[in-house]
Order: structure tokens, then sequence, then C-alpha cells
């Protein structure tokens, strides 16, 4: 059989059909899908937790390249380091996004050696164990690509896969994944989970929105029409699937410049923005700069105002989810 990701999905299919229901399927630690439980077509849709997770909450956006896998990570940190209770907020963070994953290089986790195993008997075997960075669990497509020859992530291996093979990849990323980390027995799970969801309101964003619960959506856009008419597509698909919209956050809505420090909207006016949500009736988590400290937010700490702007959201956030 051919590896992955090039397989085929009647090959996987194949497999699929072998599956016994006894005994612990074999896996494979490269690549999705493996052999498990699927909800294959004529299953009811019903919406269900994720294991050992309390809260969900999705980041999405309707366009591509408005900074969402790095709010998504932002937001992770912020959660975890401006929680507000006697203990700090467990925080989770997955990539759904399949074909261009982000979480690794954000997370400073591209190198990292693929996501053990889990071990034991059947329900809690062969589940992926979240690799771990600043404090956050994360789960993403890009720990299980193939590495390069000299044993680093491969940053050009794509995944060519049709519907079916990412559906069934979706959902075991959903619900294959051990969020108790390396040591089940002293972790309960986590808290909250941040999903950073792909662009677009495809196959990804439909499955994940009919078979999981979710606390609410946190919306990405940038100041510019185009960007804000899939922004309208991805709120109305939320709202299809019954997923609460927590609100929008204009990424890039300003520069400020180092030698007059006035403040240049560089996208346009903001004014299109502001009208989109209360045409959408929702609201404003934040407003966040165009600087060059966000594209390395993740590892080197970000701006002092990208910090006070995802505090802001993380407060939103936190009212939304149950500790």
């Amino acid at each position: 059989m051919s590896h992955f990701p090039w397989q085929p999905a009647y090959e996987h299919h194949n497999r699929w059909k072998k599956l016994t229901r006894n005994k612990p399927q074999s896996v494979r630690r490269s690549g999705l899908p493996r052999d498990g439980n699927f909800a294959f077509k004529g299953s009811p849709i019903s919406k269900r937790p994720i294991p050992y997770v309390k809260n969900v909450i999705a980041v999405a956006s309707g366009k591509g390249g408005v900074g969402k896998s790095t709010i998504a990570t932002n937001l992770a940190l912020s959660l975890a380091i401006n929680s507000a209770g006697s203990r700090p907020l467990r925080v989770g963070l997955l990539d759904l996004d399949i074909f261009g994953p982000s979480i690794p290089k954000l997370m400073g986790l591209e190198d990292a050696d693929e996501p053990e195993l889990t071990k034991g008997e059947l329900p809690h075997y062969g589940h992926l164990v979240p690799l771990s960075n600043h404090g956050i669990q994360c789960m993403s497509m890009g720990f299980l690509l193939p590495k390069s020859p000299n044993g680093g992530s491969n940053p050009v291996t794509p995944v060519v896969w049709r519907g079916l093979m990412v559906q069934k990849a979706t959902q075991q990323l959903l619900f294959d994944v051990d969020w108790r980390g390396r040591d089940p027995s002293a972790n309960s799970g986590i808290d909250v989970l941040i999903v950073d969801m792909p662009p677009g309101t495809g196959d990804v964003a439909l499955t994940f929105s009919q078979l999981v619960r979710v606390n609410g959506a946190v919306i990405v856009s940038t100041p510019q029409d185009i960007s804000l008419i899939d922004v309208r597509k991805g709120v109305s698909m939320f709202r299809k699937v019954s997923v609460p919209i927590l609100g929008l956050v204009l990424n890039m809505s300003y520069y400020t410049c180092p030698s007059c420090s006035a403040k240049h909207h560089v996208f346009g006016s903001i004014d299109s923005f502001h009208r989109a949500v209360r045409e959408l009736d929702t609201t404003i988590l934040g407003e966040l700069p165009l600087v060059p400290a966000v594209n390395g937010g993740a590892e080197g700490g970000g701006s002092e105002s990208v910090r006070t702007a995802m505090k802001t959201i993380a407060r939103h956030v936190l009212r939304t989810i149950d500790p």
C-alpha cells in the first residue's frame, strides 16, 4: 500500500471494512485517517462533546490570510495566562486546517517528534497524545506528515485528499486525541480547546459544526470588503448549524507609524467592518493593529498593543465557558 498522503480513498475504505469490534485496531503513527470508529454514511448525526474537553471555542474566518491562526494561537496563550479563577485554565489548541496547518510553526513545534499513541485497552487504545509547548497542548495535521530526510519538518509535503478522506481525518483529530496528555492518571483533560478552523465553509467546517458541541465561534476578518463578504457567509453557516457567534475580531485594523505615532488605516476604512457587525447583530471582540511583532507573537510575546487586545478578547471568551 502506498505511503501517506497519496493513498487512494478506496484503499483506506477497504481497510475500514475489515475492522473488527473485539480487539484493538492497528494504528499508524504517521498520517490520517487511521483505523478506528467512524460515523459512516447513514449514521444519525448528533453533536457530542470531545473526550476530556470541557469547552470548545472555534476561531474561524471566511477568507484565508486574515491572521486567523495567529489569533487562535494568541487566544490560547492569553486564556492560559489571564485565567480568572483559583488555578490557571488548562488550554488546548487543535489545528483543523488539514491542507495548510500553521500551528506547528506558530507554537515552535515544527521539528517535534510525531505524537505518541496511547496504550492499554479500548476505548483509550491508539489515541494521539498531544504535543505541548508554552503550557499549551497542541494537535495538528502538521505533526503527522512525513518528515524530511534529515528528520525535521517537511513544509512542502502536500495533503492530496478528496472530501471523504478529509472528513475521516477531521473526525479523528476531533475524537481520537487524548487531551489528558502524557500523564492521564494525573490529568482529567483540558478546560478549553481552541480550534483553529480552515478558511471557508467546506467539509471540515461542516463536519466540525455538525458533530461537536461548541460553546461559540470567534470570527476573524480584515477591513477589506472582500474579506467581509466571506465573513457573512461564515456567520451564516455557523448559525445554520446552531453554533453561537461570540463576536468578530478585526485584524490589521491600523498601522501606527513609528516616526509620527499616527494611526494609518492601510487596508482602508474600518467603517465597513463596523457596519457588518451591526448588520450581523453581533459584537466586536477586539481590534488588533498591524505590527511586525504579531508574526512572532506566539513565540516572542508580541507587542503590548496586541497583548492588550488579546486580553480583552480572552475576557469575552471566558464569559462563555464553564471552567
